[in-house]
């Protein structure tokens, strides 16, 4: 049995657990549904483990160890923050961590009905995140290039999930973020992963933002792309005056990485649909309503 086919139980959970953390060994332990790279265990009420699974290196968990906790206080959602730490074993080789939980419902199995409300949220969110970062900050591998060095990326998804109707529209949109000026301020903490699974809403609005190993220093319009993404139809308009600090090729940057973004979704979404490895069926949906709010621009 390889490491990526090792079954990960409420069992192995506790067994975990009350080797490294007996104190904690006794909470309740729920699986959470979803995760692919990692797979989440609530623990307690309080509390969640992240079990590194199809993830091939510790390095994003061991990212979120490092800067979490140095970027949580100051950010004005909740976000999971480590507590303790979970090191491989003979008992399970890869990486676990305890984190906090951050309660609420993910977006791509709940809704936002208070629009402007999580408009200026996410605003305010990314207005506290996009500071500078320290030189030591990790620097993005797969995601947070200029458009103009993404085009394999976006016609891999373009190819095979764009529909005919509006796919002169879409390339139309990503050709103008390619002309786009490449960011000239200096590399801010990104986010870099943005999309309905990684937030958390409730009461209709945003309640918690999920999933940073994908954080990295660097352009910003990778995590603006959530204007379209993320909010109602008409809300980008609200975000982008709220949040005040991006110019006009930053916004032309973020809405051709917004196409991109919505086109994943549809492909993860008719992966979904074949029934194959890491398809999410749903996605397929919300990819397409984001993907008519890039087009509408607004």
């Amino acid at each position: 049995m390889t490491d990526t086919e090792i079954e990960i139980t409420a069992d192995l959970v506790r067994d975990l657990l009350q080797e490294q953390h007996p104190d904690l060994a006794g909470l309740a332990i729920r699986e959470v549904a979803g995760g692919w790279g990692n797979q989440m265990w609530r623990l307690g009420d309080e509390l969640a483990v992240r079990m590194q699974r199809m993830d091939s290196t510790p390095e994003l968990q061991l990212k979120e160890r490092r800067w979490l906790p140095v970027l949580a206080p100051r950010l004005p959602l909740p976000v999971p923050t480590p507590v303790r730490f979970g090191e491989p074993s003979e008992r399970f080789p890869k990486h676990w961590t305890v984190m906090t939980w951050v309660p609420g419902e993910p977006l791509d199995h709940g809704s936002i009905s208070r629009g402007a409300h999580a408009a200026d949220t996410l605003a305010s969110f990314l207005q506290a995140l996009h500071v500078e970062a320290p030189a030591e900050a990790p620097i993005a591998t797969d995601r947070g290039a200029h458009p103009r060095n993404c085009t394999d990326g976006f016609e891999s998804f373009f190819q095979p999930v764009a529909p005919d109707d509006i796919a002169a529209d879409v390339r139309a949109v990503w050709d103008d973020a390619v002309a786009a000026h490449a960011w000239k301020g200096p590399r801010v903490w990104v986010h870099g992963d943005l999309h309905p699974a990684n937030v958390v809403v409730s009461d209709g609005t945003l309640a918690g933002i999920v999933d940073f190993g994908g954080l990295f220093a660097g352009d910003p319009a990778w995590d603006l792309a959530a204007a379209w993404v993320l909010l109602p139809a008409g809300m980008a308009t609200r975000f982008f005056d709220r949040y005040a600090h991006a110019d006009e090729a930053a916004i032309r940057r973020a809405r051709g990485l917004a196409a991109m973004k919505s086109l994943f979704l549809m492909l993860m979404g008719q992966n979904g649909d074949r029934g194959l490895p890491g398809g999410k069926p749903h996605w397929g949906p919300a990819g397409r309503a984001a993907l008519d709010r890039v087009l509408k621009g607004a």
